[in-house]
């Protein structure tokens, strides 16, 4: 008994083995060609398998090959069908045995029996499938063994042993009728999966729509009254160079958004060049400190004697750091704070640290920092922040932050070391420019 249940996880495991990629063969089933090889290789591997490692059961011999010969059949179609019938008669030529002519002639006729499943089994419910699986399983099993036992004029051997054959019959049918489960829940959970990100990304186009008509809305309502205003007779030149300042100001403000909104769509770094890292945060602390001293914020920055040299494009990774110390500044109380800029070196990675001691951020809001239309700022949009993380990462870089609510908080920005000399990298960067 010990030995027959050994043998009978063993094949189950083994008819069961194919499950454990078919998601992901599953989602690839536009490639009609490439779903439909896999599906031959993975179950005739399982039919070669399960005809290898029979089971023994109250004196008869039998095995599971008409499981994933079934299933296969199933859900690859009739050429998957037509390989795994091939492939099952291949196996039990090397395998050996007796009346090898006559089992073929015996065992060919059951593809009629998938054939007629095949026309409508994809209109079945689930419970009318497993019931077709288990009805077409059985009737391969008899139809072969009733063809088999007549060639050889002895169908008496047929009736032998029939309750303990009854019981292997018994066993097969659940063993499939798991199968056909597992399967169309598989599937299921697959369409559920793709219609929720089908879903997610209908959201997100509105919501983006939605927020490009109010973002780009207000500055042009804004033009619209001055045009109107500059419309007025007799009115002052002076007004009206005020007036036609503000509308610029106003055109200014709506291109802006168009560029933040273009940045989300198309991240990616123009150029690929050394950068000189050290270089690139003085010339970003410089621009921080005009805004840090309009908010009473003292900054103090640290960086290495030595150089130290990163790939990306220079004016992306300015663009990035400068909107990261903005909104660090704009965090701080009204009585100032001190924003700190770090830039250290690791042995395989360079890190620029910004830390500020303003509000800070929860959790929550730390989860949800750099995605669409999250922001800290009561007029933020939370594009700039989204922007810049999609810059760092598009340059291989990795944002890492920790912030405690009314205490401050901290970015760690870390890119990959490159090799390379920084002193020279605006004369390699010309030089690549030359050429």
């Amino acid at each position: 008994m010990i030995n027959f249940i050994e043998d009978f996880i063993l094949n189950v495991m083994l008819i069961f083995s194919p499950l454990v990629i078919y998601p992901y063969l599953y989602k690839s089933q536009s490639h009609s060609t490439k779903f439909r090889l896999w599906l031959c290789l993975l179950f005739s591997a399982a039919i070669g398998f399960t005809m290898s490692i029979p089971v023994s059961f109250n004196g008869l011999v039998y095995d599971f090959r008409s499981i994933p010969l079934l299933v296969g059949s199933l859900y690859g179609g009739i050429y998957v069908a037509m390989f795994l019938y091939a492939a099952l008669i291949v196996v039990r030529f090397f395998l050996g045995g007796p009346h090898y002519f006559i089992y073929i002639i015996s065992f060919l006729p059951t593809i009629l029996f998938v054939a007629i499943l095949l026309r409508k089994y994809r209109d079945l419910n689930l419970a009318q499938k497993i019931l077709a699986a288990v009805l077409g399983c059985i009737a391969i099993k008899l139809v072969t063994f009733l063809i088999y036992f007549s060639c050889l004029n002895n169908l008496e051997l047929f009736a032998t042993n029939l309750f303990a054959t009854l019981k292997t019959y018994i066993l097969q049918s659940i063993v499939i009728a798991v199968y056909i489960y597992l399967i169309e829940f598989l599937q299921t959970y697959i369409h559920m999966q793709e219609e929720a990100i089908q879903g997610e990304k209908i959201k997100i186009v509105s919501e983006m729509a939605a927020s490009v008509a109010h973002e780009i809305r207000n500055p042009l309502t804004a033009v619209r009254g001055f045009i109107q205003l500059m419309a007025i007779p007799h009115l002052d030149q002076t007004k009206i160079q005020f007036y036609q300042q503000i509308s610029l100001e106003e055109l200014d403000r709506a291109q802006l958004i168009i560029s933040d909104y273009l940045a989300i769509a198309k991240p990616e770094p123009e150029k690929d060049e050394l950068i000189n890292l050290k270089d690139e945060v003085q010339y970003v602390s410089q621009v921080l400190l005009t805004i840090a001293n309009y908010h009473d914020v003292k900054m103090e920055v640290s960086l290495p004697d030595e150089q130290i040299c990163i790939q990306g494009d220079r004016n992306k990774l300015r663009q990035s750091l400068i909107n990261l110390g903005k909104n660090a500044i704009e965090a701080m109380p009204k009585n100032g704070g001190v924003l700190e800029i770090i830039l250290t070196e690791q042995a395989n990675k360079r890190i620029i640290t910004m830390r500020d001691n303003g509000i800070g951020m929860t959790k929550e809001q730390i989860s949800r920092l750099g995605t669409p239309y999250f922001s800290t700022k009561q007029k933020g949009t939370g594009l700039g922040t989204m922007v810049s993380f999609s810059l760092i990462r598009a340059m291989k870089g990795k944002i890492h932050i920790t912030s405690e609510k009314g205490k401050g908080t901290e970015f760690e920005i870390s890119f990959p070391a490159v090799r390379g000399d920084c002193y020279d990298s605006d004369v390699r960067n010309t030089t690549k420019s030359l050429l």
